[in-house]
């Protein structure tokens, strides 16, 4: 595993031993990088899953300007503090452990208008999309032009969602998702 461009290209990234955890492939990455093109330097990412925090790295290689990490493995939470002090990054980002539901309360709390939202659950369980997907709207993390990205090894019905973008690669599903919300005004585009 290791980065795929920008700054910290070819860097090698520490893989974390919790058996639920399934980093995003390298060449998954480096497709899903090729969709969003580049990187404006006041992004904000949020690494739903972090696992071992390679895809918000791979953000702030390119450019990004904090990301933010949510876990609940002690194991990967381990495994992103080791890799974000490698690629010295710990300045540009902030690591949440504990259940998603909470994390994502609690980062509501920190933060808002998130750019990038990449959510890939352990276990590809549909209802972790989709409540992932629902507090993400109730908590107004998103900002309006942003986007949610979604890795999966299961289909999804997403039909209440605008899709910008659905790719497959083997079993892989990445969903490109924005919500189409104008918080302030509550109006759907």
């Amino acid at each position: 595993m290791r980065v795929i461009s920008g700054e910290k290209k070819g860097m090698r990234l520490f893989s974390t031993k919790d058996k639920n955890t399934r980093p995003t492939e390298d060449r998954i990455k480096e497709a899903l990088f090729n969709i969003l093109t580049d990187i404006d330097d006041n992004s904000m990412v949020l690494d739903l899953f972090a696992g071992t925090g390679s895809v918000g790295i791979e953000f702030l290689s390119r450019g990004a300007k904090f990301a933010v990490f949510s876990e609940k493995s002690k194991t990967n939470i381990k495994c992103i503090r080791d890799n974000l002090n490698h690629t010295n990054y710990t300045k540009k980002s902030k690591i949440y452990f504990g259940d998603y539901v909470d994390n994502l309360k609690n980062i509501a709390k920190d933060f808002t208008g998130f750019d990038y939202i990449f959510i890939d659950p352990p276990y590809d369980e549909a209802k972790m999309y989709y409540n992932s997907l629902n507090l993400i709207y109730r908590l107004k993390l998103l900002n309006f032009e942003g986007i949610i990205i979604l890795e999966s090894n299961i289909e999804l019905d997403l039909k209440k969602y605008n899709i910008i973008k659905e790719k497959k690669y083997g079993k892989k599903l990445i969903y490109f998702i924005d919500l189409g919300v104008n918080y302030e005004n509550n109006i759907s585009r």
